[in-house]
């Protein structure tokens, strides 16, 4: 599988990321070492997780999917065959967020304990903290990289502005750069990134791993009236935010596009993302091996001019 620069990281990462938020969550440890061994032997090995998943489910307390993944990396041995980004920053606990340095380290720590490895490969701010100078947590990251335990750092959820702000700070002080992004960016959702984010990252040669790639499952066609809500945990949630005139309108357009290329609409939006500028690796997730191999197909998945303009015009928010 043909892989891609992470800006200016020396990483080089498959066209999709697999999001690890659904080990510990909804896919078991037998579950997880399954979908993992899978995801290597097929070429994903970017394993995207953070501390905090899934501490939403109730009994769990944050740190299960690094914790599940350690202990494939322990049980395999696998661990110079996988990239492991991971996070730091979101809500742990109390007095246990945000980007101080002294946070950050004790976060690291714990997430190595949890993986049981000596570093990861790309470290990310979960979300900006405004009450932390940037110089304070962009010089603990410099002190992380150098003592080898993380070899690149991105940031998430950061707005156009306080992403070129951190860059500014970083060439100023000569401090390492954020070099990824981690925004939410779809068919459906492109504003946010394309607004501001997307011309920043071209020009600043970083790289791109977005969440959210099939809208929750929107863009897979498995949603397409108000009686479809119950199909899922959060399938009302989804059925009131995309099904609208401009969510019928990217259906029809994946319908008639994946017929065309012989592929599922969660390929044909999959494959669209890939070829957007900016855009690196997005990422997916996937509860079981059939799932999986459609998301390996899509990886690899090209579609033709025609096919991605009549998508980009079917989803246009300008």
């Amino acid at each position: 599988m043909i892989k891609r620069a992470l800006g200016r990281s020396g990483l080089q990462i498959p066209p999709l990321t697999f999001g690890g938020n659904v080990f510990g969550w909804t896919v078991d440890e037998a579950g997880t070492y399954s979908l993992l061994d899978a995801l290597v032997d097929a070429g994903l090995n970017f394993i995207d997780t953070a501390d905090v998943y899934s501490r939403w489910v109730p009994g769990n307390q944050g740190g299960e999917s690094e914790t599940l993944i350690g202990k494939w990396l322990k049980r395999t041995g696998k661990r110079d065959r996988v990239l492991i980004a991971t996070k730091v920053g979101m809500e742990m606990g109390p007095d246990a967020k945000g980007l101080k340095p002294a946070y950050i380290r004790r976060s690291l720590e714990a997430s190595l304990a949890r993986l049981q490895t000596d570093h990861v490969d790309l470290y990310q701010s979960h979300k900006d903290d405004p009450d932390t100078p940037l110089t304070d947590t962009l010089g603990e990251y410099a002190k992380l990289i150098e003592a080898g335990s993380v070899r690149a750092i991105g940031a998430s959820n950061y707005t156009a502005v306080r992403l070129s702000e951190a860059l500014i700070a970083s060439e100023r002080h000569s401090l390492p750069r954020y070099e990824s992004i981690q925004p939410e960016y779809n068919l459906y959702s492109r504003e946010p990134f394309e607004s501001g984010l997307q011309s920043l990252v071209k020009t600043q040669q970083m790289g791109t791993i977005n969440y959210y790639a099939l809208a929750s499952g929107f863009l897979s066609g498995k949603y397409r009236s108000a009686s479809d809500a119950g199909k899922s945990a959060r399938g009302q949630k989804i059925v009131d935010t995309y099904l609208n005139e401009r969510g019928f309108r990217i259906l029809k357009a994946l319908d008639e596009v994946s017929e065309d290329a012989g592929c599922t609409p969660a390929q044909a939006a999959l494959a669209w993302q890939i070829a957007q500028p900016g855009i690196t690796s997005p990422i997916v997730s996937a509860t079981s091996i059939a799932q999986l191999d459609e998301l390996v197909k899509a990886a690899t998945l090209q579609l033709s001019r025609d096919q991605l303009a009549k998508l980009s015009l079917a989803s246009d928010w300008r």
